[in-house]
């Protein structure tokens, strides 16, 4: 019994030992794969040069480390895992305990030159030195890469932007004949899978990631671009930047209501437009130096500086006019005063006239004929009457020209009354207030809808 058993399984079997290969270590022997083996890692593993090698990727974003806006650099770490099929690899499951996948070390076997094209430093993760290979023949790469590329950012509504940064993958020296290029999995795929393993996303929030295969800038060659999109999460900037700036511009508003007599608001508004201008100089920092267009942030600050610009131009005329009408008043006091002592040193003068008049015309009115030789006595008193009554002549000239003087006064006095200037000042800085008000809701208008504009 025991014998016919022995020969019923060597019937079976063939004579062959059924001894079964379970270990890694037997597929490489059975491969012979060994680094000295230049067949798997010199040439492109196919057995007809003509038949391409085809290459899928899948590309997935595990995080966004940083976007620079200043040197327009995107910062993501992705996770890409490239699968294409080597021709000389093959082996049987059931020959090898049902093994269906090998680890090797990555310099062993030929790998396709796959780069991409936006970046501009060496990846800095750190590199997973073996690859998988299957029973079919499959080579499997899997790599972690912290990528530093370039992308060119549209910084128009910043901080409430969307960004579009892309991943260009391609063969560095291959064309189509040698390798073709195919995505393992669609848009709506790769966004799902990304959200799922996204660890951390910086300021930004991921929206989607947009995967599109075609030939851009070599005919010969197949392309894989991977187009992430992003948005700007504003919070920060809003609570750091835009409200401290709308806040002075309250100030600014609430100035109106200082007293222009003093000194105190030219120097509150000269303040408050230095502060817009520190502002202005961190913005500066941020944005990039090249864009084609002004973003609506720097108009928004520039927007706010000429208004401030303004009102502080407008508190320097109304003040100029208050004080115009001041000096105005204290040149008509002082004209006042000095016709004042004119007319009553004149005056004065003039009673003095009179009253030696009034002597001298009674003695001669009054003297009778026996006192005539007496008059002849008095010659000397005669001509000095003469001489008052020739300064009477000089006074009444005086006297003309005084009254000349006091209508030209007058008249100025009910040409522009007191107080002119200033009632002038209080109706145009009305009339600006009104102006300012109404310039700063038609610029908020626009700048608001600009950046509310899709």
């Amino acid at each position: 019994m025991m014998f016919t058993a022995v020969i019923s399984l060597l019937f079976l079997t063939g004579g062959v030992s059924t001894e079964r290969k379970c270990s890694y270590q037997e597929v490489l022997n059975y491969l012979n794969l060994t680094k000295s083996n230049e067949l798997y890692f010199m040439t492109r593993p196919v057995k007809d040069y003509t038949q391409p090698t085809w290459v899928s990727l899948e590309v997935l974003l595990y995080a966004i480390l940083d976007v620079v806006e200043k040197d327009q650099k995107f910062i993501p770490y992705v996770w890409t895992v490239t699968r294409w099929q080597n021709e000389y690899i093959s082996w049987k499951r059931n020959d090898f305990c049902g093994i269906d996948k090998v680890s090797l070390p990555t310099e062993v076997l030929w790998k396709p030159d796959l780069i991409i094209e936006e970046m501009t430093e060496k990846d800095k993760a750190p590199v997973i030195p073996y690859l998988f290979i299957d029973s079919k023949g499959y080579v499997e790469v899997h790599e972690d890469q912290a990528l530093v590329s370039t992308c060119r950012m549209h910084v128009y509504k910043f901080p409430f932007d969307t960004q579009s940064c892309n991943l260009t993958f391609k063969s560095a020296i291959h064309t189509a004949k040698d390798i073709r290029l195919q995505a393992s999995d669609n848009s709506s795929e790769a966004t799902e899978w990304s959200r799922e393993v996204m660890r951390t996303q910086y300021e930004w929030l991921f929206i989607n990631m947009k995967v599109t295969t075609h030939n851009i800038t070599n005919p010969d060659q197949d392309i894989i671009i991977y187009t992430i999109n992003m948005k700007r999460r504003s919070l920060l900037y809003v609570i750091n930047f835009l409200l401290p700036v709308l806040f002075f511009l309250c100030l600014d508003l609430a100035s109106f209501l200082i007293s222009n007599n003093g000194e105190e608001k030219l120097t509150f508004k000269v303040t408050v437009l230095l502060a817009v201008t520190v502002l202005q100089l961190i913005l500066n920092e941020i944005l990039p130096a090249s864009s084609d267009r002004i973003p609506l942030i720097a108009v928004y600050c520039i927007g706010m500086f000429t208004l401030m610009l303004l009102s502080l131009l407008e508190t320097i005329v109304v003040m100029y006019l208050m004080k115009k009408d001041n000096v105005y008043r204290d040149n008509a006091a002082d004209n006042v005063g000095c016709l004042r002592e004119d007319a009553r040193d004149n005056w004065n003068h003039t009673d003095n006239v009179f009253d030696r008049g009034k002597v001298y015309g009674s003695s001669i009115y009054d003297v009778s004929s026996a006192d005539i030789p007496s008059l002849l006595d008095r010659q000397d008193a005669s001509s000095k009457l003469t001489e008052e009554f020739r300064a009477l002549e000089r006074l009444s000239d005086e006297l003309k020209k005084v009254e000349k003087t006091l209508s030209l006064l007058l008249a100025g006095h009910i040409e522009k009354k007191p107080g002119y200037w200033t009632r002038l000042a209080k109706k145009f800085n009305r009339v600006f207030f009104i102006f300012y008000v109404t310039m700063i809701a038609v610029f908020f208008s626009f700048i608001f809808s600009q950046w509310s504009n899709e």
